[in-house]
């Protein structure tokens, strides 16, 4: 028990050590609403269907209609819906509306998160 007082406190010297751990600022450079759009983007991430339909949307030549997502994701195309609604909530693709079929593409930021996902796997 060296360094701590009988007492159950921290000695002097434990207290003068651990100053250096409380010098760091107790907040951060981003604001309330960027963390918020932060861990939306990262929560709709955090999901199978989501995710993967994010990277066949960006890995696309070409803008990708809903009907095209259902069978490779093996899930139901009001399952594919709700992915890509979220998504595009979360500012992550884009879609256009001909006749009574949408298509999607990745927005840029979409291309760079999937990016930075890469380079760190």
């Amino acid at each position: 028990m060296s360094g701590q007082k009988t007492d159950g406190q921290p000695s002097e010297t434990q207290r003068e050590q651990g100053a250096d751990c409380c010098s760091v600022s107790h907040s951060h450079s981003l604001s309330e609403p960027e963390v918020a759009a932060d861990v939306e983007v990262l929560a709709t991430l955090g999901n199978d269907t989501r995710y993967e339909a994010l990277r066949l949307i960006a890995e696309a030549d070409d803008a990708v209609c809903v009907c095209e997502l259902e069978p490779t994701l093996g899930v139901s195309q009001g399952a594919v819906s709700q992915a890509l609604s979220r998504l595009f909530s979360a500012g992550l693709v884009e879609r256009r509306k001909e006749g009574r079929w949408r298509y999607y593409t990745a927005t840029p930021r979409a291309n760079r998160l999937l990016s930075v996902l890469d380079e760190t796997r």
